[in-house]
């Protein structure tokens, strides 16, 4: 460390202050302190420190409503002769988009072939029709409710 003779004043070395401060540089230290003729001296610097927040990507839907049982009740649905099952493991929806109305409600009377749900299944929309003509008189699912194989849908009476 060199003491230039502008620097001379008694005790204290301004050239060995920014010398500790090229050696935090160059050695990417936060701090440094050195003790010389019975002189200490402590230099320190803030880092910076990015932080980075992102939102999350997708909202949580909260769990659907849950759709009101018409007389004939969730178990004894599967027994019931007008039960339409699930054909497969999916997403039922019963609206066509989420501004549409439902294709069907308790009480609407359907033809047969008439769309009645769609059961979404890895990205494929899955249409379900009426096998026959009839009025619903249960519905036991809402639109994006998850399905199983089987899983009674609605009845048509």
């Amino acid at each position: 460390m060199t003491n230039k003779p502008e620097d001379d004043k008694p005790g204290f070395n301004t050239a060995l202050v920014e010398e500790l401060g090229a050696i935090l540089g160059k050695l990417d230290l936060s701090e440094i302190e050195v003790e010389q003729d019975g002189i200490r001296v402590r230099v320190s610097r803030q880092m910076a420190t990015q932080v980075s927040y992102s939102p999350p990507q997708s909202v949580i839907a909260p769990p659907p409503m849950p759709v009101a049982v018409a007389p004939v009740a969730a178990e004894a649905a599967a027994d019931h002769p007008g039960t339409i099952k699930s054909p497969m493991v999916g997403t039922a929806y019963r609206r066509p988009s989420p501004d549409s109305k439902p294709f069907v409600e308790i009480g609407s009377v359907v033809k047969a072939g008439e769309k009645i749900m769609l059961v979404e299944a890895m990205k494929t929309f899955n249409e379900i029709v009426a096998p026959r003509a009839g009025t619903v008189t249960a519905l036991f699912v809402d639109d994006g409710q998850p399905v199983e194989y089987g899983a009674p849908l609605l009845v048509i009476e």
